[in-house]
């Protein structure tokens, strides 16, 4: 298990370091440039477009799903473990700073996600039965042609085999047993089981049983967190304005927080912005595409502005929940992270020193809001278990949806058991290496999605420029 962790973590650097940024940032821009600022331009229509159609009526459709189900799979996947987990360890790594670049990174990623929207839908196929086939394989193979094509349509599907049905899974099965035990004492053996049964019945429903389930969970799921973190916020409300000053000071001098030189410090709080950004909100990584193909709409733009909104909510809402409850909590005053207490010591080691780390971080902030360490555990294994179990259901769809496109409808219940497999051995494995493997997988499913995106940047921005009212028809 070292000797894996080592050589993941080697990659993880170069990707993450170097590859992950220039293709994310550069596919953000040029969309970003290309529509014309689109999400800013049809912000409040992907709002209205969302709101009108929200529903909880779990209906079933002949094929697909609706567009607020489509959306609500999309969100499911989007909000899990990187919006708590995945932000805590972010700060932990990169310092309060790393928040700005995550917000730099979700602003640029909303065009870039419209895009995948746009294109999912344009290239979606419905079968005979009612099955819609849809995401990056297939807007790959309609603008690459022959052999190149094939072969980026494959490497994807596998890197999202691997990173949305198998090692995804694993990160969130291993957040929710650990919060468990935390809160609970419950053996993560014993999560593990619960999880992976209550995961099967949902995956032997198909697309449609997913799409009843998940637009009653993520608004439910959302709202309780909203709420549990308006009121630490108000607990820590004198505090939310130096909160905020910190994020913006440490995104361009994170020296006394992470020592190294000043431009090293900014390189990792960058760095751990855009990595867990991509984590968060999943824009470039070529996954919701898979949800947003399933929308029955008129347009494909709709579906693009809904998009858009999905993300927003992930990273601009919940996420930034998270890093304002923990920044308060820990960074500010007498807080135990704060770097004006350091005395020449880096957050690392002063984080390790007391104890905290990525995994609880967030419950023990919580607890010291409520005056209470065990309310805290409890509140937030509660919305840890919904965050990650709804992403878990997500991902599998995604990840189902690549594995029938290399070995057929015949490998469906083969797929299932593997991924109900991995769900459980998450559940019980090393947390470092789990979100190591999935870092790494979902990086490379990075590489043929934005060379995609880059070569149908075109057809988006037509797409786009036929769709310039910024309010509904």
């Amino acid at each position: 298990m070292d000797n894996i962790s080592k050589i993941v973590a080697n990659v993880n650097t170069y990707l993450s370091n170097y590859i992950l940024i220039i293709l994310l940032v550069g596919v953000g821009l040029y969309y970003t440039i290309a529509t014309r600022f689109v999400q800013i331009r049809c912000f409040k229509e992907g709002w209205k477009r969302t709101i009108g159609n929200f529903s909880l009526d779990g209906e079933k459709h002949k094929s697909g799903l609706s567009s607020f189900q489509s959306l609500a799979t999309a969100i499911a996947a989007q909000v899990g473990t990187g919006n708590i987990v995945g932000a805590c360890g972010a700060i932990l790594i990169g310092g309060p700073g790393a928040i700005f670049w995550m917000w730099i990174i979700a602003f640029f990623g909303m065009a870039t996600i419209y895009g995948e929207a746009v294109l999912a839908q344009k290239t979606r196929v419905v079968a005979e039965d009612g099955t819609v086939k849809g995401g990056p394989v297939y807007y790959i193979t309609s603008v690459f042609k022959g052999k190149f094509g094939k072969f980026l349509a494959i490497f994807f599907a596998i890197a999202a085999v691997l990173a949305l049905g198998f090692m995804g899974s694993m990160v969130q099965s291993n957040s929710i047993a650990q919060s468990c035990k935390t809160a609970f004492s419950i053996p993560t053996w014993a999560t593990g089981l619960i999880v992976s049964a209550i995961c099967a019945f949902i995956f032997i429903g198909g697309v449609q049983r997913i799409g009843a389930v998940v637009e009653k969970m993520v608004p439910f799921m959302a709202t309780l967190y909203i709420i549990g973190g308006i009121m630490v916020l108000g607990v820590n409300f004198k505090h939310i304005p130096e909160t905020f000053g910190m994020i913006f000071k440490y995104a361009f001098n994170a020296k006394a927080a992470l020592g190294g030189s000043v431009g090293a410090a900014i390189y990792v709080a960058l760095t751990q912005g855009a990595k867990r950004g991509l984590f968060s909100n999943e824009a470039g990584m070529g996954s919701t595409p898979h949800a947003h193909a399933q929308a029955n709409v008129a347009k494909p733009h709709d579906q693009g502005v809904c998009a858009m909104i999905g993300l927003f909510i992930d990273t601009f809402v919940v996420l930034t929940f998270t890093a304002l409850i923990v920044i308060s909590t820990f960074f500010v005053g007498e807080g135990a992270l704060n770097p004006a207490n350091f005395n020449g010591a880096v957050l690392a080691d002063v984080a390790a020193a007391n104890g905290l780390e990525n995994t609880n971080l967030a419950q023990q902030a919580f607890g010291i809001a409520f005056g209470n360490a065990n309310i805290g555990n409890i509140f937030v294994a509660i919305c840890l278990f919904f965050f990650a179990f709804s992403t878990i259901i997500g991902w599998n769809l995604f990840g189902r949806i690549n594995a029938v496109y290399l070995f057929g409808k015949k490998f469906n219940i083969v797929y299932s058991i593997i991924s109900i497999a991995f769900i459980f051995t998450g559940s019980i494995l090393s947390n470092t290496l789990v979100w190591d493997l999935t870092d790494m997988f979902n990086n490379l499913m990075v590489i043929p999605n934005v060379i995609a995106l880059f070569a149908l940047g075109k057809m988006v921005k037509e797409i786009s420029k036929t769709n310039k009212q910024n309010s509904l028809e």
